[in-house]
């Protein structure tokens, strides 16, 4: 049907929402007490538009076969286009222009990278690259001895008076341990010649013998460039990362030119579950040798022991991958000028640890796999730690290629911006020479977002979409109100398999069917603000007055524990020790009842439970038990009565079929970030937790902006919105009144619908 345009005052007088039995507004101001602020100018600007807030892309050089001409003329169109940086990721090459390829790190190759991050920076522009060539790390300079491993486990009988055949060569031998069927021990790993055999005169009793040893797992550099080609590294490995930069420091030495921005490292590829190094971090990190425990590693001792070993080896290797190979290439990258983007997903790792240590986490969604709960690990790990921007790899495989639409990128970067995502990275733009046919050169991974589609002529607005959006979503601080401890010890300590890979695609198997998955999408549908929060996250966090202020400075109300069997002692230790600074620490229907891992068991036990014994339980399930503890309080029991004990309000808005949000602060209210993901039309008023004096509307898609309708009913801001399905929105609360500025345009039916 047609609709006719009116300012929100004039359809309030007329009494136009009374067919939807909705009562016309005393307009804000009259309900606030205070004079009207006014009209500050910048309360209905957008935030300026720069090189981040941009939508940025991954911009595959092929065979680094670029040149000069059309490395500017390539960024020319881009910047034409709306973006506002690249990632420059050089892989394989295009077919029949060989004599074009450029090896990779060489001095043409620098000198290329050079013209390209000037031509970037001269257009407003930026530029990263990843540290290394197509995915993941890894190429010439790393041998076998630094490449991805795999362990070797393997048993062997011992009979009496017989030497030993390991058939492993006593080099390759990590740990060879003689188990008696009673448990004695006897380790004979320097026994072992280089023919596989051991000469040990064996003890009475029925012994085995267990060996440990690795071999390569054959992993390589996936879509490598010219001069990138070889074994990926091993990333549990120091000595692996800190060769494999080696390269990178000689390159760099002498490069003359302006930096790239960031160094980037893609998600967990690697095919790898040990190395050379893992026995002794393994008793630096858990007091305990993991020799003496091989029965239960290799699976063949008690159930509980295994998942309990099992447990120590993951916990470890998440240490591994965080002191050796993150903490390492991040400091490396920070003392030579660049900041890091780093997608940890797919690591057998605390992912939130990962995320963290990193300047910009990046998350991604894989073609129709979009859930904003995923995308918030990435984001939460940005504002717990405060970084400002959140990344994502937008567009892989959404459809095949040259068959994805606008429309269908806009609904995914909605989903993205739900998870507190703002830093759009497509996926992506290949480098194509100007005189190339159409297609021109393209790389395999589907979504062409580059000039030589269909779509292109369009993609400004897109562009600008993004940009709006970002521009707000980049401005200010996140706002949410509870932090949700992300207890990874129950998935932890599981007696199956070895290694845990955290794929985006096992997020379901992973997370959803835990205790924090169905938390989380209990929250999520209840309308409350969160950020999931690690154990080495929290342990570093702090008290001001009632807040919680995590380690980049970020406050909120409350901590929120999901139900879990398994909790270190150190985490619970650092929950009490917030709530006795004057924190509200709330656990979901009960207390943690065991720790996890192997060493100090029974002594970590009486720990625990010496803790938790002075923490009071709910005598009812539905009930809340609270016990009081130096400035703070610690509340057990039923979740939603729990959160309304301590005061947390929740956005009722997501009561509306389909309505979604997020949420951030700015100096003079909140910006709320909503999308219409139902299949109706919203066209009435929308509550809003705060107590703001006015609301304003933004509207990214045209960049309209002006003041709304606006209402308080039961302690909420109530907002006029009228939101197309799909469509999203942005309302900028201001905690004054507005008594100027332009008024935000409403629609109204002119008539009947007309069948068509």
């Amino acid at each position: 049907m047609r609709r006719r345009r009116t300012s929100w005052s004039l359809l309030i007088a007329a009494g136009a929402y009374l067919a939807l039995g909705v009562t016309a507004a005393t307009p804000r101001s009259s309900v606030v007490a205070g004079p009207p602020a006014r009209w500050a100018e910048s309360a209905f600007e957008w935030p300026a538009a720069t090189a981040q807030t941009r939508p940025w892309a991954y911009w595959w050089w092929m065979g680094s076969a670029v040149d000069e001409k059309n490395l500017t003329w390539n960024l020319e169109q881009y910047r034409k286009a709306g973006y506002g940086g690249v990632h420059a990721i050089p892989i394989y090459g295009a077919k029949g222009y060989e004599d074009r390829y450029v090896e990779y790190l060489s001095p043409r190759w620098m000198a290329l990278l050079k013209h390209a991050v000037s031509e970037a920076r001269r257009l407003g522009m930026d530029l990263d690259m990843t540290t290394g060539t197509g995915w993941c790390f890894g190429g010439p300079n790393i041998s076998v001895e630094d490449a991805c491993a795999k362990a070797v486990f393997k048993t062997v009988p011992i009979r009496p008076g017989e030497p030993i055949r390991t058939g492993i060569p006593g080099s390759q031998v990590q740990a060879a341990v003689a188990v008696e069927a009673s448990g004695r021990r006897v380790d004979l790993t320097d026994q072992v010649d280089e023919q596989g055999m051991i000469q040990w005169e064996t003890p009475p009793g029925q012994w085995t013998l267990y060996v440990v040893s690795q071999k390569s797992a054959e992993r390589r550099v996936k879509r490598a460039a010219p001069g990138g080609e070889g074994y990926m590294l091993n990333p549990f490995s120091k000595r692996a990362i800190t060769r494999y930069l080696e390269r990178f420091d000689a390159a760099f030495r002498t490069y003359d030119g302006p930096k790239p921005r960031a160094m980037y490292h893609d998600s967990y590829e690697y095919i790898c579950n040990w190395s050379p190094e893992l026995f002794a971090d393994f008793e630096k990190y858990r007091g305990y040798r993991l020799q003496d425990e091989l029965p239960a590693l290799f699976g063949r001792a008690q159930r509980d022991r295994v998942a309990r070993v099992k447990y120590d080896y993951r916990r470890t290797v998440s240490d591994m991958i965080l002191h050796n190979f993150t903490e390492t290439w991040v400091d490396w990258c920070h003392r030579h000028g660049f900041v890091t983007r780093d997608q940890a997903h797919g690591s057998p790792a605390n992912l939130l640890d990962l995320y963290g240590t990193c300047d910009i986490p990046e998350t991604e969604f894989f073609r129709e796999k979009r859930d904003p709960l995923f995308a918030k690990l990435a984001s939460s790990a940005a504002h717990v730690m405060g970084r400002r921007l959140t990344a994502s790899e937008t567009g892989t495989w959404l459809n095949e290629h040259f068959q994805t639409t606008l429309g269908q990128m806009k609904e995914l970067v909605d989903a993205f911006f739900l998870g507190g995502v703002n830093h759009i990275i497509y996926h992506g733009t290949c480098y194509s020479p100007r005189e190339a046919p159409w297609p021109g050169w393209v790389f395999y991974a589907s979504t062409q977002m580059n000039p030589r589609n269909s779509i292109w002529h369009d993609a400004p607005a897109l562009n600008a979409y993004i940009t709006r959006s970002q521009s707000v979503l980049q401005a200010g601080q996140p706002d949410n109100d509870v932090l949700l401890y992300w207890g990874i010890h129950d998935l932890w300590q599981q007696p199956d398999a070895l290694e845990q890979k955290l794929i985006i695609d096992r997020f379901e198997r992973w997370m959803g069917g835990s205790s924090t998955g169905r938390l989380v999408r209990w929250l999520w549908k209840a309308g409350f603000a969160f950020d999931y929060i690690s154990d080495r996250q929290l342990l570093a966090s702090r008290t001001d007055g009632a807040s919680i202020v995590t380690p980049g400075s970020q406050r909120y109300r409350v901590v929120v524990v999901p139900e879990c069997r398994l909790m270190p002692v150190e985490t619970l230790g650092g929950l009490i020790e917030l709530a006795r600074s004057g924190a509200t620490v709330i656990f979901e229907s009960r207390l943690p009842e065991d720790v996890p891992g192997l060493a100090r068991l029974e002594e970590r036990r009486a720990e625990l439970q010496t803790l938790c014994a002075r923490l009071r339980l709910p005598d009812e399930p539905s009930k809340v038990a609270t016990t009081r503890i130096g400035q703070g309080r610690v509340l057990v029991g039923e979740i939603r009565a729990a959160l309304a004990s301590a005061g947390v309000r929740r956005e009722r808005l997501v009561e509306q079929s389909g309505l979604e949000f997020v949420r951030r602060r700015h100096e003079h209210g909140r910006y709320y970030f909503l999308v219409n993901h139902g299949k109706q039309r919203i066209d009435g008023w929308v509550p809003l937790a705060t107590n703001a004096a006015a609301a304003i509307l933004m509207d990214p898609m045209t960049g309209r902006v002006g003041q709304a309708a606006s209402r308080l009913r039961d302690g909420d801001l109530q907002v006029c919105i009228q939101l197309e399905p799909n469509a999203s929105v942005i309302v900028k609360t201001w905690e004054r009144p507005l008594e100027d500025g332009p008024r935000w345009t409403y629609t109204e039916p002119a008539g009947e619908p007309i069948a068509l």
